[in-house]
């Protein structure tokens, strides 16, 4: 019987439908509908609920999600332990946060191809809420990025630094004093919707400083050249592996008690990469200190 089936099988679950599972396993929503019907054919079992507009997995469908999990990583391990660094191999699926891209990602990642040549890492950037749910359905191996709010059981952090936020500016910006400077300097904040800017925010309200909204900006590089050009000043974690133009801007301490980003790594428990995380994890840690 093809692993594919159980594948599509478990895309459909993690996606919620045929047709987010087919751009999930790159086939046609016909094609899905196709395997869906030879898996059930093979099983002699029914697995969707198929009369309402869209078909639904079952309870028995939703009772063989776990056990074709387990088979897919037993397929996708096989040879762990037994072909030397066949793990090691293929491509890696991996996420992070923009803040990380510049520099330390292509650190970490020249030093794994340098220990693994035969592996392809294909480097996916987003906000951290986007990299969470890309990592819980699968699409992504892991994740570098900003710690969640809340952690299901499925899933597996590993903190790698502790990144405090800090008032930048370009160095044309002279003052002194954070309040002074975010009362008269237009702010450019990050996005609403990533965890710099919720970070950003609430330090601002909790001590109820006014700002005037220049820009939002959706990646903290982005940002990060804004700032460089004195368009405006803004509150973000000083970061652990600073690209060349963030090294040139001046870091203000906040004041107060500080607030710090939490970054680490992110995976599924049941991922099959466990092994080759654990190196990311560690080649991580190696740059930050």
């Amino acid at each position: 019987m093809s692993i594919t089936l159980y594948k599509t099988l478990i895309a459909i679950a993690e996606t919620g439908s045929f047709a987010a599972a087919a751009e999930k396993v790159y086939v046609s929503q016909a094609a899905v509908g196709q395997q869906m019907k030879r898996l059930e054919d093979q099983l002699q079992i029914i697995l969707f609920d198929r009369t309402g507009r869209t078909p639904k997995l079952n309870q028995t469908g939703w009772a063989l999600v776990p056990k074709a999990r387990d088979l897919v990583r037993a397929y996708d391990t096989i040879l762990e332990g037994v072909a030397g660094d066949t793990a090691f191999g293929g491509e890696f699926k991996l996420g992070a946060v923009s803040s990380t891209v510049r520099r330390l990602i292509p650190i970490t990642v020249r030093r794994l191809l340098e220990t693994y040549p035969e592996l392809r890492v294909h480097v996916t950037s987003a906000l951290s809420g986007d990299l969470q749910t890309q990592v819980e359905r699968g699409v992504i191996d892991a994740a570098v990025l900003s710690a969640p709010d809340m952690l299901t059981p499925d899933l597996e952090w590993h903190p790698v630094a502790d990144e405090e936020l800090v008032l930048v500016t370009s160095p044309e910006v002279t003052e002194g004093d954070p309040a002074q400077i975010l009362a008269s300097q237009p702010f450019v904040r990050h996005a609403r919707d990533g965890m710099v800017g919720v970070l950003a925010d609430a330090w601002l309200t909790q001590n109820g400083i006014r700002v005037s909204y220049a820009m939002e900006m959706k990646s903290l590089e982005d940002l990060t050249s804004m700032v460089a050009y004195n368009l405006g000043v803004s509150i973000v974690p000083d970061l652990c592996v600073p690209d060349p133009e963030f090294s040139q801007l001046r870091k203000i301490p906040l004041g107060g008690k500080p607030v710090s980003r939490a970054l680490g790594v992110l995976l599924r428990v049941d991922s099959p990469r466990k092994s080759l995380i654990d190196v990311l994890v560690d080649e991580i840690r190696t740059t930050v200190a």
